[in-house]
């Protein structure tokens, strides 16, 4: 007859024996998952120093410049913190724009792009824009907004300069007064 021990230390030695298997077996997953995923294609595991973007256009050389107005009334400032940039087309890029309420009394405003030249714009593509929405300014208060963008990659050969230009507008009836 076994003892309530013996049968304690024989279930012991099983549940350990399942908890290292069972650990053993997290482990095997990891090469097994990608196996698995290199079969069937899903969820490619790619080393980082082995991705390439090949949207780029290596081979080619765009200049992008920027240039930036106010209509009449609006007091603020508002320039680009790089004047223009040199990229290659299907590069993601970003620049910054910097707008300083002038003013005493919160404004906002809408920022309209435009292209140069204008069949630029089917190629031109933005990720993200302050140009999206409106911005509201503090009396005195800077803000520097990003522009993150891709310039298509079948952009016209003959393209090798392109203006974007910004004009912010006052949205009317949002501005109030210091107080």
């Amino acid at each position: 007859m076994v003892s309530n021990a013996q049968a304690n230390q024989r279930t012991l030695a099983k549940l350990l024996v399942v908890a290292a298997v069972m650990f053993g077996f997290g482990f095997a997953m990891v090469p097994f998952y990608r196996a698995i995923c290199d079969a069937l294609g899903l969820n490619s595991v790619i080393k980082a120093d082995a991705v390439a973007n090949t949207q780029v256009d290596a081979a080619r050389l765009l200049t992008v410049e920027f240039d930036t107005n106010l209509r009449s009334g609006l007091p603020w400032t508002f320039t680009p913190l790089e004047k223009s940039v040199r990229i290659h087309p299907g590069a993601l890029t970003q620049v910054t724009f910097e707008i300083r309420n002038h003013s005493d009394r919160a404004v906002t405003g809408q920022a309209i792009p435009s292209y140069g030249p204008p069949q630029a714009a089917r190629y031109f593509k933005k990720l993200d824009c302050f140009c999206f929405t409106q911005q509201t300014l503090a009396p005195g208060e800077i803000k520097r907004m990003p522009v993150v963008f891709v310039i298509e990659k079948d952009l016209p050969q003959d393209v090798n300069t392109i203006t974007l230009s910004y004009t912010f507008f006052e949205v009317e009836g949002k501005s109030k007064k210091a107080g």
